[in-house]
């Protein structure tokens, strides 16, 4: 049985598209770090987006525990040139594009960006090498808000839209696990 803890990278207080552009997170929440950092097994094994909200949640979550490598399997969606963008301004340069791509994940892209499957497949990638390389361990991943859905999505065999109506707070901790070829999904959105 391999477990996954999916924790959402600390707030970036961004206003707009924040995809594979590299902000950093505000980690003065030290309780909540704290109170993270306790509520995940503490030989568990660390890993991170490469994006430095991620990586640096991971450090100040990690305490003692092994740290993997940062993985860009594990980036948040690529937004392409919507990336920067408040929803207002997308809304006003893609209308009918903006609103089918959060009604009709799948196959749509942001222009220059990145599909739901396509994000969906890169992160599958990256969690099924875990369970290969790491069998039976718990692993606790940081990462991003599309990261998770499409994780949510995989272990529940829901939609890619009901994915994305679950709330996924920065800082929150959401658990899935492989046991016996089942996917099975535990708590979603966990504020320790």
């Amino acid at each position: 049985m391999t477990r996954f803890w999916l924790v959402r990278h600390g707030p970036t207080h961004q206003k707009t598209f924040v995809g594979w552009r590299d902000v950093p997170a505000d980690l003065s929440d030290q309780a909540l770090i704290d109170r993270v950092d306790a509520y995940l097994p503490s030989d568990a094994l660390v890993i991170a987006s490469d994006l430095r909200r991620a990586s640096a949640t991971a450090d100040a979550i990690g305490g003692t525990r092994q740290r993997l490598p940062d993985n860009a399997g594990l980036r948040e969606f690529d937004f392409g040139v919507w990336d920067g963008m408040t929803f207002d301004q997308v809304a006003a340069r893609d209308p009918d594009l903006s609103r089918r791509f959060w009604e009709q994940p799948g196959e749509l892209t942001a222009p220059e960006g990145e599909s739901w499957n396509g994000v969906a497949a890169r992160v599958s990638r990256v969690v099924d090498q875990l369970c290969r390389d790491h069998a039976d361990a718990d692993i606790v991943l940081v990462a991003h808000i599309g990261v998770i859905m499409t994780q949510i999505q995989r272990a529940s065999s829901s939609t890619a839209y009901q994915a994305m109506g679950h709330n996924i707070d920065n800082l929150s901790v959401t658990d899935i696990t492989m046991a016996s070829g089942r996917w099975q999904v535990g708590n979603i959105n966990h504020i320790p």
